[in-house]
């Protein structure tokens, strides 16, 4: 726990010198408008990216009428609603529908005067939003305030926070929000729910800039909660935005690890703040509202056969006044520098509390349109038009267009993945190993996310903790980084000659696992069987190290604050293995030419994410892990998904487009490689594995080293087995000599 406590500290640390480092990675040009906009737009389109708003959205199209009863939903005096979908995405896939966006159109009776999507936050419909169902007070309902001023407006339906529909129906249903849910899938194929919910708001801008072809109106976001982030993201992305209000959100982002994990974005800190959004937004308006924000305490509870596999943690509170105007202020700067100061405003109550879409945001909003100030007296709510109109459906079609357009996206993973491999050039082992050096930086730094080797002085401490007949272990620990530190047992046999140079296994424990679990004699874990003593009875040099996945959600936290700034666990797990390595082959009783790798579980994890990238390995080998991984993260059609288990740690940002098992595991070659797998062993099934597993066997094989490679099925659960695996390191560790 203390080491997972310093990776803690330490990360806190990262945050803080990333965030004060941001301004290096912005070149701004002030000169002009048009030199400025060429400045950023690499961190724009960066900022796209990492978000997930990166599919191409069809040509602009005009909104269906979605109601079948009736065209219209409910009218008033100023403005007629209706129910309303436009198309986003073609399909991905000839087996796919692409993917709509669902919603309300208020449209003026008069020539509208500007055209706005109103967001709503994810517990708001746009029912809601427009006061024909209850849930908004009537002073929030901007939507409806903007119809009435004369403006056509949008309202999209924003995925909410509810679980009713997250789950496999039949096989497990979990409290996960909607928004979590869509949010894992998606992480792993390199979108995410902001992303897809961006690109719905954008399409309706696309309708909007059509339209605009025959009148020109300015065009804006709105938005509150959920719906701030979201216009905000939007404005900061497209420039045809010519204003923004964002109300209830906006505030410095280092401690975007505490909020509900669907805002969670891969390097996101890094480069951006809400500031720095702003500035994407620079020269054109935004006014930020200081308002009651939503108020989020956790997951739905889990009841109603919803089990409790959603990430605990993450709440949403009200900004504070002064923690706005620290963003406000940081934000400043660009628009004086674009002389535009007024461009950027801040409207709040004297506490920063009030309802969102106050009167004096919304003639600040329209003033920033060109659409005039002047507010006419706040009609009463529209009445439905026909009482037989049903909003509750759009949410569960809405949803299933979002999960299905995912799905469709991992099932085109595979062609995205050949493509990305494309220059890894196999024709040689020689050829091999040069041209994947790129394939290995990228993967480490882009996918798992890299820190700089170990920068303090090892000062190795060591005690003898266990005397065993055959072997001594050892305790040892490694300093890493300030704070971090690598720990682990060292096993040495008795029988070591002064001189002598033997082969070392490294033995890795799994989930909530201890080294003591794999190398002390007296510890027999129905997993791991003691491995690392047994390796020691047949006269290896053992180390059993503590990886950090330890403590529940107190590790898993871990992956939350990292994921903002490019940072993961097997960040840290990379570090603390390869200084231990370092050591390791210093010592005088090791051959550095043959140290091996032999993890079950999260060690089997470990094993295609750490040997792969640390050439210090000799072999590796997977027992109890190895997967079609993609499939295993992100499938709705079987029980061993990690969608349906509390493991929100498993997800790596575009993980799908870039690597799979079998890639990482060919990225060993010419070392060798090992696939351990019981039958019985319920992470996975054996169909799944050995798919993996043949394009590793074909690819060895077609390398001409396929004795290299092996797969051992055994007829047991989740455990090591240690037969196949301990004859394949004693033949290429070469032991006994």
């Amino acid at each position: 726990m203390q080491m997972v406590d310093g990776i803690y500290q330490h990360l806190l640390a990262q945050t803080a010198q990333l965030a004060a480092n941001r301004p290096r990675l912005w070149s701004r040009d002030f000169s002009s408008a048009a030199s400025y906009e060429q400045s950023v737009a690499a961190n724009r389109e960066r900022f796209r990216r990492i978000i997930g708003a990166v599919d191409q959205r069809v040509a602009a199209q005009a909104p269906e009428v979605a109601f079948a009863s009736q065209n219209e939903i409910a009218t008033t005096s100023r403005y007629t609603i209706y129910a309303i979908q436009w198309r986003v995405f073609a399909p991905v896939t000839a087996d796919s529908n692409g993917m709509m966006a669902r919603g309300l159109l208020l449209q003026p009776k008069d020539p509208p005067l500007a055209r706005v999507v109103a967001i709503p936050d994810a517990d708001c419909t746009p029912e809601m939003l427009v006061g024909i169902e209850p849930g908004a007070p009537s002073q929030a309902q901007f939507a409806r305030r903007l119809a009435e001023c004369g403006v056509q407006v949008i309202v999209p339906l924003i995925i909410n926070r509810n679980d009713r529909f997250s789950g496999i129906p039949g096989v497990g249903m979990t409290n996960m929000p909607h928004r979590e849910w869509i949010y894992r899938m998606a992480f792993e194929a390199g979108r995410h729910i902001i992303g897809f919910e961006v690109q719905e708001i954008l399409a309706a801008v696309d309708w909007f800039e059509r339209e605009n072809a025959d009148r020109r109106l300015p065009i804006g976001v709105m938005g509150y909660g959920e719906g701030g982030l979201l216009a905000l993201y939007s404005a900061a992305i497209d420039t045809r935005i010519a204003a923004a209000m964002v109300s209830g959100y906006f505030q410095p982002r280092e401690g975007v690890w505490e909020e509900p994990i669907y805002r969670d974005v891969w390097e996101l800190v890094k480069e951006f703040g809400d500031a720095e959004l702003a500035g994407l937004i620079a020269p054109r308006a935004l006014i930020v509202e200081a308002s009651q924000g939503a108020q989020i305490t956790g997951p739905p509870p889990a009841t109603d056969g919803h089990k409790p596999f959603a990430c605990p943690n993450g709440t949403l509170k009200t900004p504070s006044l002064e923690n706005v105007k620290v963003e406000i202020d940081r934000a400043r700067p660009i628009f004086k520098s674009l002389r535009v100061e007024n461009a950027l405003q801040l409207v709040a109550s004297a506490d920063g509390s009030g309802l969102p879409g106050s009167e004096q945001t919304l003639r600040a909003f329209l003033q920033a349109l060109g659409a005039g100030d002047v507010l006419p007296p706040s009609a009463i709510a529209p009445a439905k038009a026909d009482p037989g109109y049903d909003s509750s459906s759009n949410v569960q079609a809405q949803f299933n267009e979002l999960v299905d357009f995912t799905q469709a996206l991992i099932r085109k993973s595979p062609d995205v993945r050949e493509e990305f491999w494309s220059k890894a050039d196999a024709s040689s082992i020689e050829s091999w190993k040069k041209s994947t050096q790129f394939y290995r930086e990228f993967i480490w730094s882009e996918v798992i996310g890299r820190l700089p080797s170990s920068t303090e002085p090892p000062n190795a401490r060591t005690r003898m903790t266990i005397d065993a007949l055959g072997f001594r272990g050892y305790e040892v620990v490694l300093d890493v980084w300030p704070g971090v530190f690598a720990y682990g047992i060292l096993l040495l046999p008795k029988d070591l000659k002064p001189g002598e140079r033997r082969p070392v296994v490294v033995c890795q424990h799994g989930l909530e696992g201890r080294p003591t679990d794999v190398a002390d004699p007296k510890v027999d874990s129905h997993f791991y069987h003691h491995f690392g003593a047994s390796l020691a009875d047949e006269g290896f040099v053992v180390y059993a190290p503590q990886n950090p996945y330890i403590g529940e959600d107190r590790f898993r936290i871990i992956q939350r604050m990292g994921h903002p700034i490019k940072l993961s666990l097997f960040s840290y797990i990379l570090g603390q293995h390869e200084l231990s390595l370092t050591w390791l082959s210093a010592q005088p009783f090791v051959d550095p030419e043959r140290i091996g790798f032999y993890g079950l579980s999260y060690g089997g994890k470990t094993a295609v994410r750490v040997p792969p990238l640390l050439d210090g390995y000799a072999l590796s080998i997977c027992a109890g892990d190895f997967n079609e991984w993609v499939w295993k993260t992100t499938t709705v059609l079987a029980p061993q998904s990690y969608l349906l288990t509390k493991e929100y740690d498993m997800y790596e940002f575009n993980f799908a487009n870039t690597v799979n098992y079998s890639d990482l595991a060919n990225l060993m070659a010419p070392r060798p490689f090992m696939v351990e797998r019981g039958h019985d062993d319920p992470v996975s099934v054996d169909e799944e594995v050995a798919f993996e597993y043949a394009k590793v066997r074909e690819f060895y094989d077609k390398m001409n080293i396929g004795d290299r490679t092996e797969i051992e099925f055994f007829n047991g659960p989740h455990e090591i087995h240690g037969k196949g695996t301990f004859a394949f390191l004693k033949k290429h560790l070469r032991w006994p000599a």
